[in-house]
């Protein structure tokens, strides 16, 4: 007898049924079957749905998706769960799984994981749980502790069994290089079309955006004066402080076209601040310049779900993109480097000369230690302010010792008559040429 020839007669008409009987395609309906992982402790408890869709669009447009995921409890329920066993978590919806920080959702699940509560968790796939191994791992650690299996539309698992933590963590490697690629195709796709001079964001104060897309100088002819005005001042009195309580003093307010609310895009005029004022003299956009990748984030000064935070301002040479006379102009380019340049020589550090303070120095931040080579310190001390010149930053960076000190007032006549003699000759021939001009 042939091993592939039934003998049974009612084995035929399982593989060729009769013409007479309509076929019940029903029982094709493909499902979830029973596993032997679950047990009798599992059905005792809940039988979680985990819903979750990425952003607003995909709630909106994907729903589909949506659908097959709240679909899952019609799974719970053939899988052996009485209907009000199982539980629907969908606060999650329109939140990516890249971090669990703000992810409610995902919170409660593993809350009710804790109080074991949970004999089985279903998703549509395990990407919809989480993106992150980091987190990943942290649940399915839980999942094992307490019992509880893990379900998708390709089988039942079980964490505590190795096999399937191999399969797990397969899944999630791939979950979260999945997110990695297409993360890299987007930032790719906008470096390229920012190399075109083609992504923009929000115009600065001074310009507007127009039907194309670009930006243009602002169309009110005070705001356009106004920015002029402030690099006026800037090269006027040389600190943005100067400028700013120059602005106040005058009663002069800026021209702030919002980017949200209900005023968007219309002017309003609002009192300067020194915030605004540094960020309007570092953007190369007033010089012409098409930017980015001008302030890139680090990692280690961001904080979690605030992907806003963290950002860092590279070096000039760093900038990804730096195409010059690309957009309208309110200075030269030479003036904005001169600009930039000021600014960070009037900061107060060991490095820089700082801006012109108050006092009777002559040398404030001039002076270098010959022992160290830091910047000498100016301080006044006593009831007639008396000038001393001190290098003190190994004592205060270091908790070491002061390097030395000298009386100021002695050393900044000595430098006052040097410089008057080296000028005498100087003034003396421009008195000669004055009178051969008379």
């Amino acid at each position: 007898m042939s091993p592939i020839e039934p003998t049974d007669p009612s084995a035929h008409a399982a593989i060729a049924p009769s013409h007479e009987q309509p076929i019940d395609f029903s029982a094709y309906r493909p499902r979830l079957s029973r596993s032997a992982k679950i047990q009798a402790q599992h059905l005792r408890r809940l039988a979680i749905v985990y819903v979750r869709q990425s952003s607003p669009q995909q709630v909106l447009h994907h729903r589909e998706s949506t659908a097959l995921q709240y679909d899952l409890r019609r799974h719970a329920v053939e899988l052996g769960w009485p209907s009000e066993r199982v539980l629907v978590i969908d606060d999650d919806q329109a939140t990516s799984a890249r971090t669990a920080v703000h992810r409610s959702g995902y919170h409660r699940l593993l809350e009710e994981v804790d109080l074991d509560h949970v004999g089985i968790i279903l998703g549509i796939e395990m990407s919809r749980l989480a993106r992150s191994c980091r987190d990943w791992y942290h649940l399915m650690e839980k999942c094992a502790l307490f019992d509880t299996l893990l379900a998708d539309p390709d089988g039942i698992y079980d964490p505590s069994n190795h096999n399937d933590r191999l399969l797990l963590g397969l899944k999630a490697t791939m979950s979260e290089a999945e997110l990695h690629i297409l993360r890299a195709r987007m930032n790719q796709g906008r470096l390229n079309k920012a190399r075109r001079g083609e992504v923009y964001y929000h115009p600065p104060i001074g310009y507007v955006r127009t039907p194309a897309g670009d930006f243009a100088l602002d169309p009110d002819p005070q705001a356009r004066d106004i920015v002029r005005l402030l690099f006026e001042k800037l090269d006027e009195l040389g600190t943005v402080t100067a400028v700013l309580r120059s602005l106040v003093r005058d009663q002069i307010r800026l021209g702030v076209r919002p980017h949200s609310g209900p005023n968007r895009g219309q002017l309003e005029w609002r009192r300067p601040c020194r915030p605004t004022l540094l960020n309007l003299y570092h953007n190369p956009i007033y010089a012409g310049a098409y930017v980015h990748g001008r302030r890139p984030v680090d990692p280690r000064r961001q904080i979690p779900g605030r992907p806003a935070t963290g950002r860092t301002t590279a070096p000039l040479l760093q900038w990804e993109v730096l195409i010059q006379d690309h957009l309208p102009a309110y200075i030269t380019w030479d003036r904005y480097v001169a600009n930039v340049e000021r600014l960070a020589a009037n900061r107060a550090r060991a490095f820089a000369l700082g801006a012109p303070r108050e006092g009777s120095s002559l040398l404030a931040g001039l002076l270098i230690c010959g022992h160290c080579g830091c910047r000498m310190m100016v301080a006044y001390g006593g009831t007639s302010s008396r000038l001393t010149y001190g290098c003190h930053r190994q004592r205060i960076e270091y908790a070491g010792s002061t390097c030395q000190s000298l009386a100021g007032r002695v050393l900044d006549e000595l430098v006052s008559r040097q410089v008057l003699q080296a000028l005498e000759p100087a003034a003396l021939e421009l008195s000669l040429q004055a009178t051969d001009g008379l």
